[in-house]
């Protein structure tokens, strides 16, 4: 696993893959099928692997928090980077930062919380990041959670190392909070996108050049191809395998971004996901023979992916 120093080339080499965390029956961990989809990943190129919304660590316990850190180190290889989530509110988060404090993790991403004060943000992250004695990495879909003044005195503090941009873009399709962040940072190269396939084609017209990929946890080589693609400005060829993504997006979109994703692995065969653990339940019926039939076919344009490689 990775542990040292994280650089701008750590942070736009690979896609950041959000990967569920596969549970038994019970919410514990279940080893061998964690196991099984991080091989799937791995396998498809992917070296950096965080575990946030999307492995419901909002509603983890944190009794099990240390278990479950144990768990993801346990399951890297030497090259491979693995950022775990903390909070989304401060008191877990700093209950979580010491845990972390006995850990190799070179970084944490600070989950989005509301209703909160943006000042107030600025201040708890400096607090955070004091106590772990690392700098840390923070994740919010709304301008008012951070402005774009502290957000840059927070990545040029090294309080913050990389900012997972997650803000909608605006009825006319731009990003004015993200020009105004690269303008005052003078570089895009510690921002990544935060909704993945769905709108890095769109931010990667400010500079952007990384994501979180959670459809890729279905299609990662697709991902990696879209990654590379974007890496190299090849931008017709980025908006054509981005659309291979795009119906399972807008399902995701229109169910719910989390139980779409984390039943849509097991759905689709690649690993037994289980439960999905507090404050969500795996969709049934009609929802769920959709799940089955976009993640399978978003497994296909993967397969094929791999038939032409």
């Amino acid at each position: 696993m990775k542990t040292t120093e994280i650089s701008p080339n750590d942070i736009n080499a690979d896609i950041m893959a959000l990967p569920p965390v596969a549970r038994h029956g019970d919410g514990s961990f279940d080893l061998t099928e964690n196991r099984r989809l991080n091989a799937w990943l791995r396998d498809g190129g992917v070296r950096s692997f965080m575990y946030g919304g999307v492995a419901n660590l909002f509603n983890q316990p944190l009794s099990t928090y240390g278990a479950l850190l144990d768990l993801i180190e346990d399951m890297a290889q030497p090259d491979e980077w693995v950022i775990p989530s903390i909070g989304a509110d401060f008191g877990k988060a700093w209950d979580q930062v010491a845990i972390l404090r006995e850990r190799d993790f070179p970084t944490a991403i600070l989950l989005p919380f509301a209703p909160v004060n943006g000042n107030g943000v600025a201040t708890g992250l400096r607090r955070l990041t004091d106590r772990l004695g690392k700098p840390l990495m923070v994740f919010f879909k709304d301008p008012a959670y951070l402005c774009v003044t502290d957000a840059a005195a927070l990545i040029r503090d090294g309080v913050l190392c990389t900012i997972e941009y997650g803000i909608a873009a605006d009825d006319d399709g731009t990003h004015p909070y993200l020009a105004q962040l690269v303008d005052v940072l003078g570089s895009p190269e510690r921002i990544i996108d935060g909704a993945g396939e769905k709108s890095i084609v769109a931010t990667a017209g400010y500079g952007v050049r990384n994501y979180t990929s959670g459809s890729g946890v279905i299609a990662p080589r697709l991902s990696v191809q879209l990654h590379a693609a974007i890496r190299a400005g090849k931008m017709e060829e980025a908006e054509r395998i981005a659309s291979l993504f795009a119906p399972f997006e807008a399902l995701r979109a229109r169910i719910s971004p989390i139980p779409v994703l984390h039943d849509g692995v097991r759905l689709a065969g690649i690993a037994d996901t289980g439960v999905m653990g507090p404050f969500f339940a795996s969709l049934t019926g009609r929802e769920a023979d959709e799940v089955r039939a976009l993640a399978g076919s978003l497994l296909q344009h993967e397969q094929d992916a791999l038939a032409m490689s």
